[in-house]
């Protein structure tokens, strides 16, 4: 199985969106909650050169945004 790993924010609509999209389809998840983690927020960015959440990394490899993954799960 794939490892996903999620960087998320708690009241972002779209965080929540991509987490029920994954747990629909039953796929399980690492999540870091970047919430007023500034060192978490800036490895989040480094690693995806984005601020934006939630940023979507399989395998190691960034995927994008939550719509980045609804685009590759279409195909």
């Amino acid at each position: 199985m794939a490892d996903v790993v999620l960087y998320t924010k708690t009241y972002c609509p779209f965080s929540k969106e991509t987490k029920e999209m994954l747990e629909s389809k039953g796929v399980t998840y690492t999540e870091f909650v970047i919430d007023g983690d500034t060192a978490l927020a800036s490895e989040m960015e480094t690693k995806s050169g984005r601020t934006d959440t939630p940023q979507v990394f399989i395998n190691g490899t960034h995927i994008g945004s939550g719509d980045d993954l609804k685009a590759l799960d279409s195909q």
